[in-house]
């Protein structure tokens, strides 16, 4: 059994769409044993309380710097057994020591197809502002391992969403979410869990 670490930032939609696969017996070679904030007070928290999950604030702001908030990272992970780790909306960008610790262990759900508005600086609803700026008809989400480079890890999953012509960049957020992220993320997460991606 896989123990399996979410990383959240915010209010928690892609870690309750993992609680939920989980209790519906759909990763059946994973628990999620720990929800790890960058900040505290996020609603994240409270649905790892109600789930009955450990949680734990790991604050970037609380760190002088970036290699003593990967240490302090690090040291969660490593002390509670973390076996794979989830970046659910997790703004915080994790150093060369976390993800060598974690190679080909590590999934980011990002809401653009990649290679298509990803990278430095897209996240959040940037990334569907940019979509609709550029007049796109097809965006979605894609799962990939994270290694050095920002969204430049192996893909594993992708799903595309259709744009309609009266979104916002919320409406179209909330479509990719739904029809997208919350479906990869844990289908992706439950193929690692089986050591299927290697």
């Amino acid at each position: 059994m896989k123990r399996v670490a979410v990383l959240v930032s915010g209010g928690g939609t892609n870690l309750q769409a993992l609680l939920d696969s989980e209790r519906r017996g759909e990763n059946p070679n994973g628990s999620i044993c720990l929800v790890l904030a960058s900040k505290p007070g996020v609603y994240a928290l409270q649905r790892a309380a109600d789930a009955g999950v450990k949680s734990v604030v790991v604050s970037r702001k609380a760190f002088a710097t970036a290699e003593e908030f990967d240490e302090a990272l690090l040291y969660e992970l490593q002390t509670n057994h973390i076996d794979v780790v989830v970046l659910a909306g997790f703004l915080s960008v994790l150093g060369e020591k976390v993800i060598a610790a974690y190679r080909n262990k590590i999934l980011n759900v990002h809401p653009s197809l990649i290679p298509s508005f990803c990278g430095p600086g897209y996240y959040g609803l940037r990334v569907h502002e940019a979509a609709l700026a550029r007049g796109v008809k097809i965006t979605g989400a894609t799962v990939h391992l994270v290694n050095e480079e920002c969204d430049g890890g192996p893909i594993l999953l992708q799903k595309a969403v259709a744009v309609q012509p009266d979104d916002t960049p919320e409406t179209l957020q909330k479509r990719v979410m739904v029809e997208a992220e919350w479906q990869l993320l844990p289908q992706a997460l439950a193929m690692v869990c089986r050591d299927e991606v290697q």
